[in-house]
């Protein structure tokens, strides 16, 4: 494991690589006997800082949910990652290219929690019993580490996540059948991935519960209000300058954001 310094230094340098745009080495390279143990550490340092400047939490996020990402990424779980109140945009915002590094997307649903929710031994009922209401979402991913990246290096950058974009239309968690919901993702009106719910772990709820039975022991619970993206049911799409990218959820409707 790493010394704290060590997993301080990465911090640095991933809030460096966010702050010029610029991905740094990876650090499963600069020190090749990380850990996920440390790389949760660097990653919750990092999110201590950004929390200390003013940022709000509002959530996590849930990631390598399928096992075809869990297979590429050589793990046999998923991975989360911190929201904070900044990375929130408007449903049909324009957003800003250079803002970010090599940004991509997903679409997921999102869960609004109406009452906390905090593990062990939480399971799928719970979840919905807590859930307000869930809602259709775009997540936009950025890579602050080069490629190729380890686990490791995905995990200490806050699992990729750089941006949430809500829209659509929210529904209860027992109206609709959550396996069954599709999503359709397009750019610049060609499709490029689509996808079922229930390619988030048999059922998008469940990714919640992982989540918050995985916090159990460092006493953290998920608040009311939080919202929990419950991890991506299609592979990531590109996103250019000039692109727009427009999930297409059916009945539950629709999100987009254009990159300027």
């Amino acid at each position: 494991m790493l010394s704290d310094a060590d997993r301080q230094k990465a911090a640095d340098l991933l809030q460096e690589a966010e702050r010029t745009r610029t991905p740094v080495v990876q650090l499963s390279t600069t020190w090749p006997d990380i850990t996920i143990e440390d790389a949760y550490a660097i990653q919750n340092a990092v999110a201590a800082r950004r929390m200390k400047a003013g940022a709000r939490l509002i959530g996590h996020k849930i990631g390598l949910t399928s096992k075809a990402m869990q297979r590429s990424s050589m793990i046999d779980e998923p991975d989360y990652g911190h929201l904070f109140d900044d990375m929130m945009i408007a449903d049909g915002a324009k957003v800003t290219h250079a803002d970010y590094c090599v940004p991509r997307v997903e679409l997921e649903l999102a869960f609004v929690l109406a009452k906390p929710l905090k593990g062990p031994n939480v399971g799928l009922l719970d979840v919905l019993r807590a859930t307000e209401y869930v809602v259709p979402s775009i997540e936009i991913i950025d890579a602050r580490v080069q490629n190729p990246r380890k686990i490791y290096d995905t995990v200490s950058d806050n699992g990729a996540a750089a941006g949430i974009v809500i829209g659509g239309k929210p529904v209860g968690p027992m109206d609709v059948d959550l396996r069954w919901v599709g999503g359709i993702m397009y750019r610049n009106a060609e499709i490029e991935e689509t996808g079922i719910a229930a390619g988030v772990l048999g059922h998008p709820a469940l990714g919640i519960a992982w989540l918050a039975n995985k916090l159990a022991p460092f006493d953290v619970t998920l608040e009311p209000g939080h919202i929990m993206l419950s991890g991506s049911f299609i592979r990531p799409v590109w996103a250019e300058k000039g692109d727009t990218l427009h999930a297409d959820f059916g009945p539950l409707g629709d999100v987009a954001i254009q990159f300027v």
